[in-house]
């Protein structure tokens, strides 16, 4: 399988103990470091309403967060409106009744969709926080249960067993990471958000990936690996190393070029993952994320199905690492990320700043101990690693605010580490002009002297922020609806993505 073994567990403590005893300076020190958490709208009220998502991000930046990872692709919908989807499937976002969520409530399902993508972001924004386009679902399709549009019209791109099922055994259809037009779908799709929205990065989750080791046997896998082995089918036994081998190095290059295409387009973006952790994530989905960290400008894929033209000449660089370490103690979290940092150290480029630790607070079963969460968090800091990710919000806000508040005030604010301090700065609230108004429903709001920046005019109509007009300019006067009862403005950032990082060159 090509793999190198991982260093055993009391080699790891040993590396620990070592990391323990050289130089301390961390990324917390260095007041850098990603202190960061998901947002999903499952089993929790975070993002239920616009209230809720303006008082969950201003309480996460009142709680020291930096960075939040917002849902935006999930069951087979996207969380905007999508001309990608509409050409694909004939809605631009999820119809009534269909659920977004496989566990949503009729009364959920009968609600129409929101841009949850800009209601969020606005409200990242306003607070100073990093966003991150979470496409959480990948190449999965829908639930088990669920019968939603993709996967009732592009059966063709759907990923099989032997038995030619669509259910893998994670309970989840999959899209065929094999099939050129799944990929471009997925591809198209996150171009769309990057190029529409003021995002500061996009995630993948741990469904860029092959489907379950026991998939790949639907007819367009078949006739590919015939086409490449001499008429062949592909073995029945899915365990055959060289099988395993050619649908870890197909899902390999889709990577690369995924990565090339979003680059090309906004070099600056933070492009993340958050994968399962290794070596699980190998032995059940063919995902050897630790060797992405390594490539380089000689890994570039040359692909056909590029559409920008300088991403054939754009290094396949992922920013971030995020394995999932959700334990139930401190001891297997250590255990586990002890393993992670290994890995990235012997099989991918030992980028230790660039591995962030996805750690649990709540989810299915217990919930974690405060005192096994601050230990996570201070493991990660120890040796030196980019900061963390908590599972999720809810942990956050409804667990342990008052706790993480002191723990993020002792340890000193930080900034993210791929954006440094002042990237994203509060908003600035405009005052209507005494007297000033523009016509009979319109009202004149006065613009101050602005620093250098692209700022973007936003509007609260009673209910949710909103985009207003064009680029702004300071010392001057905005003529708006009067049903604008407050106006802000928030920097937008995409013209600074076209910036290539140092890293990056």
């Amino acid at each position: 399988m090509n793999l190198i073994p991982l260093a055993r567990h009391g080699l790891a403590i040993a590396s620990l103990a070592m990391c323990m005893t050289c130089a301390t300076t961390t990324a917390a020190a260095a007041g850098r470091e990603v202190r960061g958490t998901w947002l999903t709208t499952t089993a929790n009220s975070a993002l239920r309403t616009p209230a809720d998502t303006a008082e969950s991000m201003r309480r996460l930046k009142e709680i020291g967060m930096n960075t939040v990872y917002v849902e935006t692709w999930k069951n087979g919908y996207t969380q905007f409106p999508s001309d990608v989807l509409e050409r694909t499937i004939g809605v631009r976002q999820r119809p009534v009744p269909q659920p977004q969520d496989p566990s949503d409530s009729p009364a959920q399902r009968q609600a129409p969709a929101r841009d949850l993508l800009q209601e969020s972001l606005i409200e990242a924004h306003r607070n100073g926080l990093v966003y991150v386009a979470w496409f959480e679902y990948g190449f999965m399709a829908a639930y088990k249960d669920t019968m939603n549009d993709l996967r009732t019209q592009k059966p063709g791109w759907l990923s099989r067993d032997k038995q030619g099922g669509e259910v893998a055994p994670n309970g989840f259809v999959w899209l065929n990471p094999l099939h050129p037009e799944a990929r471009q779908f997925l591809l198209d799709m996150v171009v769309e958000a990057v190029d529409k929205y003021d995002v500061d990065g996009i995630q993948l989750d741990d469904r860029i990936v092959w489907p379950h080791i026991t998939m790949g046997y639907d007819d367009y896998t078949g006739q590919v690996y015939a086409a490449e082995h001499g008429g062949r089918r592909p073995p029945q036994d899915h365990l055959d190393p060289a099988w395993m081998r050619w649908r870890a190095d197909k899902v390999n290059e889709f990577s690369k070029t995924f990565v090339q295409e979003i680059r090309a387009r906004r070099p600056g973006l933070l492009i993340s993952l958050s994968p399962a952790v290794h070596p699980w994530a190998w032995e059940h989905y063919l995902l050897e994320w630790p060797l992405w960290s390594a490539w380089g400008a000689g890994d570039r894929v040359q692909s056909a199905s590029f559409r920008h033209a300088a991403s054939a000449a754009t290094t396949p660089r992922w920013d971030e690492f995020i394995p999932q370490a959700y334990r139930f103690s401190y001891a297997d979290f250590e255990r586990t990320w002890m393993e992670q940092v290994d890995a990235m150290r012997a099989l991918g480029g030992n980028r230790q700043r660039d591995l962030i630790a996805g750690i649990r607070i709540v989810g299915d079963g217990k919930d974690s101990s405060w005192e096994q969460l601050r230990g996570s968090i201070e493991l990660t800091r120890k040796l030196g690693n980019g900061g963390h990710v908590l599972w999720y919000s809810r942990g956050v806000l409804d667990l342990y605010a008052p706790q993480l508040t002191a723990f993020y005030k002792a340890s000193g604010p930080a900034a993210s580490p791929r954006f440094g301090p002042g990237w994203r700065l509060p908003s600035i609230t405009l005052k209507r002009a005494p007297g000033a108004r523009g016509g009979a429903d319109l009202q004149r709001w006065h613009v101050p002297r602005l620093a250098a920046g692209l700022h973007r005019a936003i509007g609260h109509d009673g209910t949710r922020w909103e985009y207003l007009a064009a680029p702004v300019r300071g010392g001057r006067q905005l003529t708006l609806p009067e049903r604008y009862t407050k106006v802000e403005l928030v920097l937008d950032r995409r013209p600074d993505m076209a910036v290539v990082p140092k890293q990056d060159k």
